[in-house]
């Protein structure tokens, strides 16, 4: 029987894209469950922000195995904006990568990002939406930083959750201007 690769592929996207619309149920199923048990005191927006600090400190030591200076500083930027990518992609965003002016700078620039709508189906505010992503990149990073003995930043220019259409985000190395 011959394989008929438009309808394989179709399935794998098809495939794909529920598991990633079960990855961010599966965040925010998990979130309400833990606003619950922390009981009618607690802060929605603290309770979200900290999981994605639990999740981006696991995500980065993850993805130290990957991270090396053997080639310096850039390369260094260059995988973990590769990685920020990556795991971005996988979620469902479209993602790219730009250089910046000086060049120990690279621009990451989400132009999609589906993160954005389910917070809003699942009932958090999109200050939490993005505390919570920038707080998950930066936990990321200083689990790098910590490993390698850097001090790379990352700080958020636009943001899709502040109606800019887009999220920009520096990443750079503030030892080096």
């Amino acid at each position: 029987m011959a394989v008929d690769p438009e309808k394989e592929i179709s399935s794998l996207w098809r495939a794909l894209q529920g598991s990633q619309g079960a990855t961010r149920r599966t965040f925010y199923q998990m979130r309400r469950a833990l606003l619950e048990i922390a009981g009618p005191d607690a802060n929605p927006l603290d309770v979200g922000v900290r999981a994605w600090e639990i999740v981006g400190k696991d995500t980065g030591k993850s993805y130290l195995p990957r991270m090396n200076l053997l080639k310096g500083i850039e390369g260094l930027m260059a995988s973990v904006a590769r990685a920020y990518q990556g795991l971005a992609t996988t979620n469902g965003a479209l993602v790219k990568i730009d250089k910046g002016e000086n060049p120990k700078e690279l621009f990451i620039t989400w132009e999609r990002c589906p993160w954005p709508t389910s917070a809003k189906e699942h009932g958090a505010s999109m200050k939490e939406d993005l505390q919570g992503c920038d707080t998950y990149l930066q936990a990321f990073l200083d689990e790098v930083n910590a490993f390698l003995g850097t001090n790379l930043k990352i700080e958020t220019h636009k943001a899709i959750p502040r109606g800019d259409g887009v999220c920009v985000r520096r990443l750079y190395n503030p030892e080096d201007k």
